[in-house]
C-alpha cells in the first residue's frame, strides 16, 4: 500500500525567515490548517478553498525561522483517531503498512516517522494529536486550550480545538510550541495562560487508572505495565485514581448534545453539500443536527460534574499516567468496524480537551509483534513545560530510536520554557550497583537525583567485577584505542548540593571521574583504579553490569 501522506505541496519549500530559534528545521501542516497559497481541504474536495493568509500559528513558526513542505492528509474534517477515513487515500502505520497510522492527523505523524519533515502540526480535539504518535513512536504535544492559536484553523469542535505537535523528540516539540505560542486577540478562546517553569519534584506522584481497558491486547497490556516500572524507576510514586469521571467525560464527546458542535463548525457546508461527505464522519455530524440547546446545555452541565469529580484527582497526584491508545488494529479491521474501533482508540485521550488538561504521547517500548506502544503524561492546564521535562527523560531512559529511521536519539536538551540552571546540578553516570533497581540506587534517589538516560560509554573501555565486595560491584577501566567496548551506563542529574554526600558514599578502590559517552560528551562518572583489578574478572563481553548480573541468575550463581 502506497503512503497517502501529503496532500498538496508547494513548488518550493515555504522558507522561514533563516534566522530564529527553529532556523533550518522543516514541518508539514495538517491540511485542516490554513497556508496561504495552498488549497485548504480538510480532506474533503467539495469543501477546498484557497486562502489569503496563513493560519497564526504557520506565520509565527515560518518568522521563527521554519521552513513549510506542505500540507498532509487527515480524518475527513479531522473526525476520527485512525487515518482511514480520506478521500486523498489511507496512511498506514510508519513500522507496519497493514495497521492504521492513527489519526486525525495521520499525515503528519507518518511524516515525522518517517523522517521527511523534522515537526509537523496537527490539530487535537479528543486525541488527533496523540494517538498517531503513540502508533508510530513519535512525541505528540497537546499543550493548554488556548496556548496556541486556532485561527486560520477549520474546526472541529471549536470550544476544545487544539493545535498540536509533533516531532521525534520532546525537545524539538517544546521549541516548536515556544515559538507558536502567544495570545491572539482575534481568537475566541485564545488565552493568555501562566505556565509552571519550574520541573516537577524529584519524587513525584502519577495516577494510573483504576480501570484499564486493552480489548483483550495482550502486548499492549504488557507494554503499559513495563511503562509503569519505567516511570517509578524515574523517581515517580504510582497512585491508583479513580477513573469513573475521566470516563463519564470522554463519553459525552460524542455520545451527547456536544456532538452538535461539530455540526456547527461546518453547518452551512454540510447543510448544501451533506452528500459529499464520508461515511461514518457525515453521520456523526448529521447526529448533531437534531440537538436543542436545552439538550446542549444539559450535556454541559453533566460535563462540569464529572470536571468537579476529576478535580480531587490532583490533590493526590503530580501527573496522569495512561496508554496513549489502548491496542492497534489492522486497516481492513478498521474499516470493518469504523465506529467501535475508532471509539476504542479514544478510550484514553477524549477527556483531556473537556476537562482543560495539557498533555503529551511519548514513545515507550517496541511490543513483541514490531509494533510501538506509546504513554501520555497528562497535567493540569498549565502544566506543559513540566510535562516536556519529564517525558523527555521517560523518552531518553527508553533506550527507543527515532520515530522509524534506526537512528539514535539525541543527546537531551533543556526545555524550551523551563528554568534551569546548569550550575545547580551535575549529571554523573553510574555503571554497577547504583543503577535502577539496584541495590545502592537508593543512594541516588534520596539525593532527588533523577534519570536522564539509559545510554554507553565511548568504546575505550573494559567492565570488571571486583571481588570482595557486598554488594557486588564492578569496576570500570578506561583502555587505549581498539582495546576495549562500549558498557552500559545510566546517567542521572544531582542537585549539586548533594554530589558531595554522594561522592563521600563511594569507597575505594572506585572513585568519581570524567568518564566519555558514546556520543563524544563527557559526564563524571564511576572509574576504578588499575591496581585493584588484580584478580578481577573482565566481563567486558556482556555489555554492562545489568547483562553480567541476569546471567549469574540464570546459571544458579547467587545475586543479591
Amino acid at each position: 500500500m502506497a503512503p497517502q501522506a501529503w496532500i498538496s505541496r508547494p513548488a518550493q519549500a515555504l522558507a522561514g525567515s533563516g534566522t530564529g530559534a527553529l532556523a533550518g528545521l522543516t514541518f508539514a501542516a495538517k491540511d485542516n490548517i490554513d497556508v496561504a497559497g495552498l488549497p485548504t481541504t480538510a480532506a474533503c474536495p467539495a469543501f477546498s478553498y484557497r486562502p489569503a493568509e496563513h493560519a497564526f500559528v504557520v506565520r509565527r513558526l515560518l518568522d521563527a525561522g521554519s521552513s513549510l513542505l506542505g500540507k498532509t492528509n487527515l480524518d475527513q474534517f479531522a473526525c476520527g483517531l485512525n487515518g482511514t477515513r480520506s478521500p486523498y487515500g489511507v496512511v498506514p502505520n510508519a513500522f507496519d503498512p497493514r495497521y492504521v497510522s492513527g489519526g486525525s492527523s495521520s499525515g503528519s505523524a507518518y511524516a515525522v516517522a518517517t523522517g521527511q519533515v523534522d515537526f509537523a502540526l496537527g490539530t487535537d480535539t479528543a486525541g488527533s494529536g496523540r494517538v498517531p504518535a503513540g502508533l508510530n513512536n513519535i512525541v505528540g504535544f497537546k499543550p493548554s486550550k488556548g496556548l496556541i492559536s486556532t485561527r486560520g484553523v477549520v474546526p472541529a469542535a471549536q470550544s476544545v480545538d487544539c493545535v498540536s505537535i509533533f516531532a521525534r523528540t520532546v525537545a524539538t516539540a517544546a521549541r516548536v510550541l515556544h515559538a507558536a505560542m502567544g495570545y491572539d486577540a482575534l481568537d475566541p478562546y485564545s488565552r493568555r495562560l501562566e505556565l509552571a517553569s519550574s520541573p516537577l519534584p524529584a519524587r513525584f506522584r502519577f495516577g494510573v487508572p483504576s480501570e484499564l481497558q486493552f480489548f483483550g491486547d495482550k502486548a499492549a497490556e504488557d507494554a503499559f505495565q513495563r511503562a509503569i516500572t519505567q516511570l517509578h524507576e524515574l523517581g515517580g510514586a504510582p497512585i491508583i485514581i479513580d477513573y469513573a469521571p475521566l470516563a463519564g467525560a470522554a463519553a459525552l464527546l460524542y455520545e451527547s448534545a456536544l456532538v452538535a458542535e461539530r455540526y456547527a463548525a461546518v453547518r452551512d457546508f454540510f447543510d448544501a453539500h451533506e452528500d459529499q461527505v464520508l461515511e461514518p464522519v457525515r453521520g456523526i455530524m448529521a447526529s448533531g443536527r437534531g440537538q436543542s440547546a436545552a439538550d446542549v446545555f444539559q450535556a454541559q452541565t453533566r460535563l462540569r460534574i464529572f470536571a468537579q469529580q476529576a478535580a480531587g484527582i490532583w490533590n493526590d497526584i503530580d501527573v496522569l499516567l495512561v496508554p496513549t491508545a489502548p491496542t492497534h488494529y489492522t486497516i481492513a479491521q478498521m474499516q470493518a468496524d469504523p465506529l467501535a474501533l475508532n471509539r476504542n482508540l479514544g478510550v484514553y485521550t477524549n477527556f483531556v480537551n473537556l476537562l482543560d488538561y495539557a498533555a503529551i504521547s511519548v514513545p515507550s517500548s517496541m511490543r513483541a509483534d514490531g509494533l510501538p506502544f506509546g504513554i501520555t503524561l497528562i497535567g493540569p492546564c498549565g502544566s506543559d513545560w513540566q510535562l516536556a521535562e519529564l517525558s523527555q527523560r521517560f523518552h531518553h531512559a527508553s533506550g527507543l530510536a527515532q520515530g522509524a529511521l534506526g537512528k539514535p536519539l539525541p543527546a537531551p536538551q533543556a526545555i524550551a520554557g523551563l528554568q534551569s540552571d546548569p550550575m545547580t546540578a551535575i549529571k554523573v553516570a553510574v555503571v554497577g550497583a547504583h543503577l535502577s533497581g539496584m541495590p545502592l540506587n537508593l543512594q541516588l534517589t534520596e539525593r532527588h537525583a533523577v534519570l536522564v538516560a539509559r545510554t554507553e560509554t565511548a568504546p575505550d573501555y573494559k567492565l570488571f567485577a571486583l571481588p570482595g565486595t557486598f554488594p557486588p560491584k564492578p569496576g570500570l577501566l578506561r583502555v587505549a584505542p581498539g582495546l576495549g567496548t562500549r558498557i552500559a551506563v545510566e546517567v542521572w542529574e544531582m542537585p549539586l548540593v548533594h554530589f558531595g554526600s554522594f561522592v563521600a558514599l563511594i569507597p575505594a578502590p572506585l572513585g568519581v571521574g570524567t568518564l566519555m559517552l558514546s556520543d563524544g560528551s563527557t559526564v563524571q562518572g564511576f572509574i576504578c583504579e588499575p591496581q585493584a583489578l588484580e584478580g578481577a574478572q573482565d566481563i567486558s563481553a556482556w555489555g554492562g553490569w545489568r547483562a553480567y548480573m541476569a546471567s549469574r541468575s540464570l546459571d544458579g550463581t547467587p545475586t543479591p
